[in-house]
């Protein structure tokens, strides 16, 4: 077995193959990380049998492994971790290969993230008067980032991408969504938003969640979206507004003695 770093280019077939095995799609955090990360193909006599994903010398973000070869499965990840002196894996519940793994080597499991699908149940949203939700333009950049602060780091390269949208009523910015389409999953979107401070607990959050999908849904998107585990504001916020849960990020500590 030949193992050596590429590009991600190189291992498209690998990662679609990936992809296809996959229960459910990840939201764009976790994307982020993978895309980010340094590749690495497994091969058997110049073939292709797999590949591994690090991101910042230390984190797995994936390890995939062909059907036809997945009797070496276990003894490569073993030396994936052993190789780069792994501290952490980011295993969605999803993949099921890479959760077995990590299982089997009793690992300290720390839950990280909800990842949600769209349930397809239609939920009403009732608007009150001089209530408009929009893609943002260029005279909402100022109020968003008096309202919104650092939650995003380049509102207007969201602005320009069109991947911004905003409510009011009347003149008050109640929130902001923001849709952020993926570079793995062909026609899925990950959405999100931000409420201003003013207008929570008013259910806003819940209405920009539904006129998100419904945006999505209108334009042919499919919508995902995730939330840090511990927060039950928003998943609440989320479930009222359609989205659904079956799908768990896992943060896992690798131990300085994995099983052989």
């Amino acid at each position: 077995m030949v193992i050596q770093e590429c590009t991600f280019d190189e291992i498209q077939l690998l990662v679609t193959e990936y992809l296809e095995g996959l229960s459910s799609p990840f939201d764009s955090f976790l994307e982020d990380h993978i895309l980010s990360s340094a590749f690495y193909r497994i091969q058997d006599s110049s073939e292709d049998i797999g590949y591994y994903a690090l991101h910042n010398g230390e984190l797995l973000t994936q390890f995939y492994i062909r059907k036809s070869s997945l009797k070496h499965a276990q003894s490569l990840f073993l030396e994936a971790l052993e190789r780069h002196a792994v501290k952490n894996l980011f295993v969605p519940t999803c993949d099921e290969l890479f959760l077995s793994l990590a299982i089997d080597q009793d690992f300290k499991i720390n839950k990280q993230a909800y990842f949600f699908q769209d349930s397809q149940v239609d939920i009403a949203v009732s608007k009150a008067d001089g209530e408009v939700f929009r893609l943002a333009e260029e005279a909402d950049l100022h109020p968003i980032q008096q309202v919104c602060g650092d939650f995003l780091s380049d509102y207007e390269q969201w602005l320009a991408g069109g991947r911004l949208f905003v409510y009011y009523r009347g003149e008050n910015l109640l929130g902001v969504g923001i849709m952020e389409q993926s570079k793995m999953f062909n026609g899925y979107a990950s959405i999100g938003m931000f409420v201003n401070e003013s207008f929570r607990k008013q259910g806003n959050g819940k209405a920009i969640i539904i006129h998100m999908r419904n945006w999505c849904r209108e334009h042919g998107i499919i919508p995902i979206c995730g939330c840090w585990y511990y927060n039950e504001a928003s998943k609440r916020t989320l479930e009222s507004a359609g989205m659904v849960t079956r799908t768990r990020l896992l943060n896992m500590e690798v131990s300085s003695q994995a099983k052989a």
